[in-house]
């Protein structure tokens, strides 16, 4: 039985990302808004859905290792096994912009997190945690980038060509929209649920639970949507659906988390938090190396070994 729900959960996925895909498109023809912010802002937020129902009932249920640790594992599948996947299929394009705004704000973040998290090392606290007050800057925060963003890219948006004729209606894109973020989230519960089951039917140890299953499967929304993107050509909205998703995830997911209740890294050690530091350095990296402002296929391939080897890290 979880094995025929977790073959559902996964067509419904890829369902849905094919449906989130077209209407984000639609939308963003039809506003002139580049594919890049909708990517980093509805399809990013979309996708993050199931991350934030985890970490939200983890945080009132007391939980907060498995708070933090879901957006952790979450990031780090998004920059390492998400985006290396991608560029396999294609390499991806980096703009200027990628390069001096949206990929340094993942890193910031990023950042943001670790320095959270090291209040015993930076001498700001007797224990490490992510308190009320710093949860909601991080809202407050995430509000202000994104607001700045989207006033920015709008203003910077070329004309449309002559004779360019966008689609009239907006609602058919805005269902498919819905439909597309229906058919992730309910078949990210039900590939979640299952391969969970499957797991500790197999003896697998809850805590590697946590930080494997739990954070790839809320992850699989992005990995659906960003790889039908790029299968689709538009490279732009997958790469700004893992920026924003990793954004998303530390400053809404996380502030929206340590706003219900302080969190602290139950299990959560220095390690994890300094890998989502390197990885979005790895990326930010890459605009710098042969080919200059590209993720290659090599380089995608060096992201999904490194991933292999801190799961294998995680495990042994």
């Amino acid at each position: 039985m979880n094995v025929l729900l977790l073959i559902t959960g996964l067509a419904l996925i890829l369902a849905g990302a094919h449906l989130l895909t077209d209407g984000a498109a639609a939308v963003a023809e039809r506003l002139r808004i580049p594919e890049f912010v909708i990517g980093l802002t509805v399809v990013a937020v979309g996708t993050s859905t199931p991350e934030l129902v985890v970490s939200l009932l983890s945080a009132a249920g007391g939980q907060s290792g498995v708070a933090i640790g879901n957006v952790v594992g979450s990031n780090l599948f998004n920059t390492l096994a998400i985006l290396g996947l991608c560029a396999l299929v294609r390499p991806l394009p980096l703009t200027a912009a990628n390069i001096r705004r949206d990929i340094p704000f993942g890193l910031g973040a990023a950042l943001l997190l670790a320095a959270f998290l090291s209040d015993r090392w930076l001498g700001t606290g007797p224990a490490d945690r992510i308190g009320r007050g710093e949860g909601i800057a991080m809202l407050a925060l995430y509000l202000l980038l994104t607001m700045w963003t989207i006033r920015r890219e709008r203003r910077t948006a070329p004309p449309a060509p002559a004779g360019h004729t966008p689609p009239k209606r907006l609602w058919p894109a805005a269902a498919k929209i819905a439909a597309g973020l229906a058919g992730l989230v309910f078949g990210g519960e039900l590939f979640l649920g299952s391969a969970t089951a499957i797991a500790r039917a197999l003896g697998v140890a809850e805590s590697t639970i946590a930080i494997t299953l739990v954070a790839g499967g809320t992850s699989l929304p992005e990995l659906a949507s960003s790889l039908v993107s790029v299968a689709k050509g538009r490279t732009a909205m997958a790469l700004g659906n893992v920026v924003g998703s990793n954004i998303a995830n530390i400053l809404l997911i996380l502030g929206a988390s340590a706003a219900v209740r302080p969190l602290t890294p139950d299990g959560i050690t220095p390690v994890d938090t300094a890998m989502v530091v390197l990885s979005s350095l790895a990326l930010l990296a890459t605009a710098f190396t042969f080919r200059r402002r590209t993720l290659d296929r090599w380089e995608g391939a060096l992201f999904l070994a490194a991933y292999g080897a801190y799961i294998w890290y995680l495990i042994k």
